[in-house]
């Protein structure tokens, strides 16, 4: 993986503006601490930090490819898992490659021959841009499922893009302001993303399964791949066979790695899933055993106690998948002051406030991963497209039109300074967001009531959820350098998956029974079985009362930016008389009251560190 920056401009001469962008790209040198490169030309300027993980010597960027006269460079971030394929068939068409097995190569013919069209033949995870030099057009994309991000900035005479938004900022004509729309996506859809909301005034994000085409007279964009709802007519048994012969193959064609991999175990049904592939599929360079990861904190099980979301600790399952498939384990255990420290880190590496403790410990984990692997196989997305989170089987949520993951509103506005509450109406601005994406849903004719809202209820799901889950694991993953790739983000297997019945999907009683019957054999029955357990978080008190503290030196501090948006005094009165301050998670599974404090602690470090404007 990679971070690519560019910037075209109709106005000015660009070949003398290499500072600029080397200073937007070194602002990613985390996501490709291996090599950098700049391409510079009149109107356009393209940069980019590698992390080799295929082909070292024949892939480094911007990549310039000359063909018929014309000149084409790419700047790109991403995997594309057929590229052998794509590049035999643009062989047979006569085109002569200069690298070994570069998919940066293949990339990049695939648009001098297909153009636009190229994404479609694309199986991968992607954000790219292209300049075509005689005719002065950039082209960018972004994977499918918006599994690599892909931010960009209208300027009067060009436009800006880049892999992360600090990129952006980084340049001189483009300043940190947020007015009360960024502000309702950070207090009210936060820590979620609002699809193509990029918080800071101007900044828009593309939104996955996306591509624009940019020339002297317009920019045009488009939506080239969505969820397409068509009726199901396999047999249980075929529907099982057919999901397993999918997953397969999403699993086993992103083993592809000139460095060392290995996949994050958690015991549970998706990861240990991708294990089993994995470790039937990979063979170290020295022939080694599959490396796996889990992640645990300093005497948590001491304070762990199960819950509605949380129904048991990973530890024995793990071993038992481990064991049962001779992987050479490795149980990283977080300091809980240290998970407390990182918190500016983890918000750095996000542009924004984020999942706070669900965040930092990924950051942390990831750096210990990144000390033996550079590649990492994860199980994000199984429960968004197959329905395993609780919430899909709680009717009183399943009926209520809003966002599943997202309670608590009233009891949070109490938080909230009068001026932001003026600004801002909450509940309306939710429901705007919620009615766009139900909007969105590819109908189906002939479904019953419970069949419609279940597809609305997985839609919701994928579009939104997913995201968020998906830009945590980017971001923190690559603020270590390490790439993490998603075999669940598999078009195909999603599109398959998605028009699958939803009493099929629950088959033998059970969520996810059609994915369980699928890996049956593969995996020992208790791991079949298995209920669903989210990531881990900490519950030792040590870090609630880090966070505390760190909130509470924020809260006696006039100076403090995050005053002109919350009310202190209820905040400060709640956290020292130690009453809790909501009754149940406000925010997914895992984010409860001290999630919330270091939710206001990761913003209030925002507007300082990015030194925003508000525009209120």
């Amino acid at each position: 993986m990679c971070g690519i920056v560019g910037w075209v401009d109709w106005k000015q001469d660009l070949r003398d503006k290499g500072h600029t962008i080397d200073r937007m790209a070194d602002a990613v040198k985390h996501r490709g601490p291996d090599q950098a490169g700049t391409w510079l030309s009149n109107q356009a300027a393209l940069g980019h930090r590698r992390l080799i993980v295929v082909d070292p010597v024949g892939g480094e960027q911007p990549m310039e490819k000359l063909y018929q006269g014309s000149s084409w460079v790419i700047t790109y971030n991403g995997e594309l898992y057929n590229t052998l394929e794509l590049r035999r068939i643009l062989e047979r068409k006569g085109y002569v490659f200069n690298s070994r097995n570069s998919d940066t190569e293949v990339l990049l013919t695939s648009y001098i021959e297909w153009g636009t069209e190229c994404v479609k033949s694309l199986r991968g995870i992607y954000a790219f841009g292209i300049w075509k030099e005689s005719d002065q057009t950039l082209f960018l994309a972004r994977d499918r499922l918006g599994v690599k991000p892909l931010f960009y900035y209208c300027l009067p005479h060009g436009i800006l893009f880049a892999s992360e938004a600090k990129c952006i900022l980084k340049h001189p004509d483009v300043k940190a302001q947020v007015d009360g729309e960024g502000l309702a996506e950070i207090f009210y859809m936060g820590p979620a993303r609002s699809p193509g909301h990029g918080i800071f005034k101007g900044l828009g994000e593309m939104e996955p399964g996306t591509w624009i085409l940019y020339s002297p007279e317009k920019l045009s964009i488009k939506k080239y791949w969505s969820l397409e709802s068509r009726p199901h007519f396999d047999s249980l048994d075929d529907t099982a066979a057919r999901l397993k012969e999918l997953f397969v193959s999403s699993v086993k064609s992103q083993l592809v790695s000139d460095r060392p991999l290995c996949t994050l175990l958690s015991g549970g049904l998706d990861s240990s899933a991708i294990t089993a592939l994995a470790a039937e599929g990979y063979k170290g360079q020295d022939g080694d055993a599959l490396a796996t990861f889990s992640v645990d904190y300093s005497d948590s099980g001491r304070y762990f106690a199960p819950n509605y979301f949380e129904t048991g600790a990973d530890n024995p399952w793990i071993h038992m998948v481990s064991n049962y498939l001779g992987t050479r384990h490795h149980s990283i255990v977080l300091d809980n002051v240290e998970l407390a420290q990182a918190l500016e880190s983890a918000l750095l590496a996000n542009d924004r406030p984020g999942m706070a403790d669900v965040d930092t410990s990924l950051y942390l984990f990831s750096r210990e991963v990144k000390k033996e692997a550079v590649v990492a196989l994860s199980g994000e997305c199984a429960d968004e497209i197959m329905g395993g989170y609780p919430w899909f089987y709680d009717p009183e949520v399943t009926q209520t039109p809003a966002f599943p993951w997202i309670r608590m509103v009233a009891e949070r506005q109490r938080f909230l300074s009068p001026l932001l509450l003026g600004e801002i109406n909450g509940d309306e601005y939710l429901q705007a967001r919620y009615k766009e994406a139900i909007k969105e849903v590819p109908s189906l004719e002939g479904e019953t009531t419970v069949e419609v809202r279940m597809r609305e209820i997985t839609y919701l799901n994928i579009t939104r959820f997913m995201s968020t889950l998906l830009d945590r694991k980017d971001r923190m993953s690559m603020a270590q350098g390490l790439e993490v790739r998603v075999p669940f983000a598999d078009h195909e297997f999603l599109q398959y998956a998605w028009n699958i019945p939803w009493p099929m999907k629950n088959c033998q009683g059970m969520a996810k029974g059609i994915f369980r019957k699928a890996m049956k054999g593969l995996l020992p029955g208790p791991v079949l079985e298995r209920k669903k357990n989210p990531y881990p978080k900490t519950h030792h008190p040590q870090y609630g009362e880090e966070v505390r503290k760190m909130l509470l030196r924020i809260l006696n501090d006039p100076l403090a930016p995050v005053h002109a948006l919350i009310d202190k005094n209820t905040l400060q009165y709640q956290i020292e008389s130690g009453r809790p301050l909501f009754n149940r998670p406000w925010f997914s599974q895992l984010m409860g009251d001290i999630q919330y404090l270091a939710y206001l602690w990761q913003i209030n470090r925002w507007l300082e560190k990015y030194e925003i404007n508000l525009l209120l």
